[in-house]
């Protein structure tokens, strides 16, 4: 018989790798003498993986960037990124013992992320937490990626869970968008990495600490889902 599911996002939700993806960011844009960013303008940018952050940067400093030049730039991105994993990252206050309550209540868990596969399974696993997790989903798990649903419903597929009985937690427009159109309740924090308020996107229930991700409100959102 499937589990019930709950399916993380990564970063800005279960993991603080903004200073990080950070430092690989402006690590990149150096490169190409664009000026560096600070975290205002990295939460703009954030959401979808390397390449989009660096468009996107591009973008706001109304700079042209060639196909050539952002698979150039991603590559110095990874790079640097990976060589440094975990870095500064740490999961947000609440998490562990949060996974532990979920775990205990007979949730299966599982990430679903756009940071690439490899990526989120070594940061996972070096931050300790990569036992608590029945699946671990990239931007290159499969042929699409958030907000595509299908990047979700086949992650809950992968961990064995019953996509009836699932409840995503992110903290972006990407994730909610994503979960409504999966048809899955979603709980949004709001300490991750969007410019507006995730409230604006109209989450299932929006939390501020860990603290608050209980089986039960899991429960009352997945009998309001049925």
């Amino acid at each position: 018989m499937k589990r019930p599911i709950i399916v993380f996002d990564l970063d800005g939700t279960l993991v603080d790798t903004a200073p990080d993806l950070l430092d690989s960011l402006n690590h990149s844009l150096l490169d190409g003498a664009l000026e560096s960013v600070d975290y205002i303008g990295f939460k703009r940018f954030v959401g979808q993986g390397g390449r989009v952050m660096i468009e996107r940067a591009y973008a706001a400093q109304r700079r042209a960037l060639a196909v050539e030049e952002l698979d150039r730039l991603l590559g110095l991105f990874m790079t640097h990124y990976t060589q440094n994993i975990p870095g500064k990252s740490l999961p947000y206050p609440g998490v562990v013992d949060a996974i532990g309550r979920l775990e205990a209540a007979g949730y299966v868990l599982a990430v679903c992320t756009n940071k690439y596969e490899a990526n989120s399974k070594a940061l996972i696993e070096a931050l300790g937490l990569k036992g608590h997790f029945a699946a671990i989903a990239g931007q290159d798990t499969f042929a699409f990626r958030k907000p595509d649903p299908r990047h979700l419903l086949e992650t809950i597929a992968l961990a064995g869970g019953d996509p009836e009985r699932a409840v995503m937690v992110g903290d972006s427009q990407t994730d909610i968008d994503t979960a409504k159109a999966a048809g899955i309740p979603v709980v949004a924090v709001d300490f991750g990495y969007t410019d507006r308020h995730v409230s604006e996107f109209e989450p299932s229930v929006v939390i501020s600490h860990f603290d608050e991700l209980t089986p039960a409100l899991v429960e009352k959102l997945m009998v309001a889902a049925r």
